[in-house]
C-alpha cells in the first residue's frame, strides 16, 4: 500500500489498488482518505520515542507541540493538529504567547491546555532566572537574552525592566519599573537610582521591548540610556548593557558600542 505525506502531518493514504481501498473502507471508522494514527507509525518516527532516542533538538516544532498536546481530535493526529495550530498562528512563539481567549478558540485547545502551557512557560522563565542568578551574568549572556526574550517578547505594550546585579555580576533582583512609550520624561532616573540603592546593586542591565517587532534603537532609547548611565555613575553603579527585545530578536547596546 502506497501513501504520501501531506502538509497537515501524519500519513495520508489514497490506495491505488481498488481492492485495498475497499478493504480499508470496510474497517469500522476508516474511509477512503485514511489518516494513520501515530501509534501505527514506525517507532523511531513517533515524536515521544524520537525525543527519548535522539533528544528534543531532533524534533520539529510540530512534533514538540504534539507531545505537549498528547492527543489529536477527530480525524487528526496530535501531529496533524500541531501543524494546523502552528500554521494558524504563524510561529511557535506566537502560539505560546497567545492570550487565553485567542488560544481557547483554536481546535483542540481549552482552558486546561492553556493553563498547562502557561505553567511550562513560567517554569522556563524561572529556570533561566535561576541560571543567571547563580553565576556571573557576563559569563552567560545567552541565558540573559533568553530570559529577557521570554519575559518581554509577547507583551503588547512597552515595558522597561531593570536587572540588578551584585559586585560579582550575579542577578539579585529584577523589576519592571515603567510601562508605556519610553522616553526620557516617562522613565525617571531618580526612580532607577532609588531601586538600585534598595538592592545595594553594583551594576544593572536595562531591557525594554518594541512591540512593533523592530529591534533598532531609537534616538530616544540612546538618549535615555546615557541619562540613566550618568545618574547611576553618581552612586558607583555600572550599566553593563541595555537590551531591546523585538519578537524573537534581541539587540545589545554593548555589542553595538552604544554604551
Amino acid at each position: 500500500m502506497r501513501g504520501e505525506k501531506v502538509a497537515a502531518g501524519g500519513y495520508y493514504f489514497r490506495p491505488r489498488d481498488r481492492r485495498v481501498r475497499h478493504a480499508l473502507v470496510s474497517i469500522e471508522g476508516c474511509s477512503e482518505d485514511y489518516v494513520m494514527a501515530i501509534t501505527d507509525w514506525p517507532v523511531n518516527e513517533r515524536p515521544r520515542e524520537k525525543l527519548l532516542g535522539r533528544g528534543a533538538d531532533a524534533l520539529s516544532d510540530a512534533e514538540l507541540l504534539a507531545i505537549f498536546l498528547r492527543t489529536g481530535i477527530s480525524g487528526k493526529s496530535a501531529v496533524d493538529l500541531a501543524r494546523e495550530l502552528l500554521t494558524h498562528c504563524g510561529s511557535l512563539s506566537v502560539l505560546c504567547s497567545a492570550s487565553e481567549r485567542d488560544l481557547c478558540e483554536l481546535p483542540g485547545i481549552g482552558q486546561a491546555k492553556y493553563a498547562q502551557l502557561q505553567a511550562v512557560m513560567e517554569m522556563a522563565r524561572r529556570a533561566l532566572r535561576e541560571k543567571i542568578a547563580a553565576g556571573n551574568a557576563l559569563n552567560s549572556p545567552s541565558a540573559v537574552r533568553d530570559y529577557l526574550r521570554m519575559k518581554l517578547q509577547a507583551l503588547p505594550h512597552e515595558v522597561f525592566v531593570v536587572l540588578f546585579l551584585d559586585a560579582q555580576n550575579r542577578v539579585i533582583g529584577s523589576e519592571e519599573l515603567f510601562r508605556g512609550t519610553l522616553t526620557q520624561t516617562s522613565v525617571y532616573p531618580r526612580e532607577v537610582v532609588k531601586r538600585a540603592l534598595h538592592h545595594n546593586a553594583g551594576a544593572v542591565i536595562f531591557a525594554h521591548n518594541h512591540p512593533s517587532g523592530v529591534a533598532e534603537p531609537s534616538h530616544a532609547d540612546e538618549t535615555l540610556t546615557q541619562a540613566l548611565k550618568q545618574a547611576l555613575a553618581l552612586i558607583d553603579v555600572r550599566v553593563l548593557d541595555h537590551f531591546i527585545v523585538a519578537g524573537s530578536g534581541v539587540l545589545s547596546f554593548a555589542e553595538r558600542g552604544l554604551l
